[in-house]
């Protein structure tokens, strides 16, 4: 007899493959990239990260610079807001209960929380199809389990990443906060498959954005060159939500492209950690 599938949880979709599917070497993979990242400026009220979404070997060693400002922090609920990389559709799909599954344990989805946003925008539905095989908020949960591990998590994607998308969910989750310590996460890798040179230049104008805590000359710079990152619209978003919570200071903690990794120069993709709070 096949075992019983609860189908609240959804089932991870990359481990074994992007990242370990042994949750003693996921555990030891991580841990060695948060003891590898550089010390950077720690923000005393965190508010939110930006982080990337790749193959773990080729973004977690970036990632783990946003995700070590965690390190100390009594956080209740995780935000977790990324581009549905196969979802053409319309607002942003909601993952309104149950859980995500990991080699880490299963992260639970606040359903209380799920809920204070969907009642803040119509721009936000409950919809967990885009959800079954996207990896942008999966790459996230080794960290959040490691790290935040009694947190919950509140699973948001974009379709299509529109400026109105992006202002409304900006708007929605500012105003869904609750009194309780939580934290956004924008899920985006900057540029895709350019060479070093170019890569570079496009991934340098979303950094520029983000260390001057521009979310209006991101957007901008989105609209005019949408290649500069995959998940723009969710750090937009953030960027919005995180500024009316009184977040004050953006702070850019790493930036690294696959190449380090791989060794080819000629096709690369940018990761970019951020982290916005104040200091």
């Amino acid at each position: 007899m096949l075992p019983r599938v609860n189908r609240d949880i959804r089932q991870a979709a990359v481990a074994g493959t992007w990242y370990s599917a042994s949750g003693e070497q996921l555990a030891d993979d991580v841990d060695r990239y948060l003891a590898s990242a550089t010390e950077a400026p720690r923000l005393r009220d965190l508010v939110a990260i930006i982080a990337p979404h790749a193959g773990l070997m080729y973004s977690g060693p970036v990632a783990a610079h946003a995700y070590q400002q965690l390190k100390g922090r009594s956080i209740d609920v995780i935000v977790l807001v990324g581009p549905a990389h196969a979802g053409g559709f319309d607002g942003v799909a909601l993952y309104a209960g149950g859980g995500f599954d990991s080699p880490l344990g299963v992260a639970h989805v606040d359903s209380e929380y799920a809920a204070r946003i969907l009642a803040a925008s119509p721009v936000v539905q409950p919809n967990r199809a885009p959800h079954a095989r996207e990896h942008s908020l999966e790459m996230q949960l080794p960290f959040v389990r490691r790290l935040a591990p009694k947190a919950t998590i509140v699973p948001l994607l974009m379709g299509r990443q529109t400026e109105e998308t992006a202002r409304l969910l900006g708007q929605a989750l500012a105003e869904a906060a609750l009194d309780r310590a939580v934290l956004l996460v924008a899920s985006t890798d900057l540029s895709h498959y350019e060479d070093r040179a170019t890569a570079e230049r496009l991934d340098r104008v979303v950094i520029d954005h983000v260390q001057r805590f521009d979310a209006d000359g991101l957007q901008a710079a989105l609209i005019a060159h949408p290649n500069h990152a995959c998940g723009g619209g969710p750090a937009v978003a953030v960027m919005r939500a995180a500024r009316a919570l009184g977040a004050r200071d953006s702070v850019i903690l790493n930036y690294a492209d696959s190449g380090e990794v791989s060794g080819d120069t000629s096709l690369v993709v940018g990761y970019l950690a951020a982290a916005l709070g104040s200091s």
